[in-house]
């Protein structure tokens, strides 16, 4: 497998310093210098905040180049991407991941099949309840695993058994996520689950 050209972007001058330098040691990786970097075959950013000025230059990093992008930013999970920045950003990882193999698995992967990452992203913008939906329509970790016990047939006591959880901390799970979404029941909440690509 031939090295992946990097192009590095981060309005903080120290940061990108330490973006290149983590990258720059990693075997099969090569990072864009000067004009190299247009002809990058990831972008890897990194911001404090998804503010005008970074996406101003995310937008001018990307051009008219359809390049796959990896952000680092934190609280990952919380990044709402405008709609000119959607289609080219494959994975929203947080900072830390510098230090271990996300960071570069991520970028092989980008290089090498978009398409997978992209689904990636597409899972990550659903579980957020992105496409418009606001925050309170997102299910913690503890509710989707709640309703998928549901979905597999468990009454109460089974769910509670099996997340070793009391009974009564299950159902005010339950009541708590039926009463935030509004939702009749249990079926109600499984089915929303479905719909929304959840479980």
């Amino acid at each position: 497998m031939e090295d992946v050209l990097v192009a590095v972007h981060a309005l903080d001058p120290l940061t990108g310093a330490g973006l290149v330098a983590c990258l720059s040691g990693r075997q099969g990786m090569v990072v864009g210098r000067g004009e190299t970097r247009k002809r990058a075959d990831v972008i890897v950013a990194a911001f404090d905040e998804l503010d005008p000025a970074a996406v101003a230059e995310l937008e001018a990093a990307l051009g008219a180049a359809a390049k796959p992008v990896v952000l680092l930013m934190d609280p990952a999970e919380e990044v709402e991407l405008p709609s000119t920045l959607e289609p080219s950003v494959v994975a929203v990882l947080p900072r830390a991941a510098v230090v271990d193999e996300r960071l570069p698995r991520c970028v092989r992967a980008a290089a090498v099949d978009t398409a997978g990452l992209r689904l990636l992203a597409q899972e990550r913008k659903t579980r957020q309840g992105a496409s418009g939906a606001r925050r309170k329509h997102v299910l913690s970790q503890r509710e989707v695993a709640v309703v998928r016990l549901m979905a597999e047939g468990c009454d109460t006591n089974e769910i509670a058994r099996r997340m070793r959880y009391a009974d009564h901390t299950v159902k005010n799970i339950i009541y708590s996520l039926t009463h935030r979404l509004g939702l009749r029941n249990r079926s109600h909440a499984v089915a929303y689950a479905l719909r929304a690509g959840i479980i």
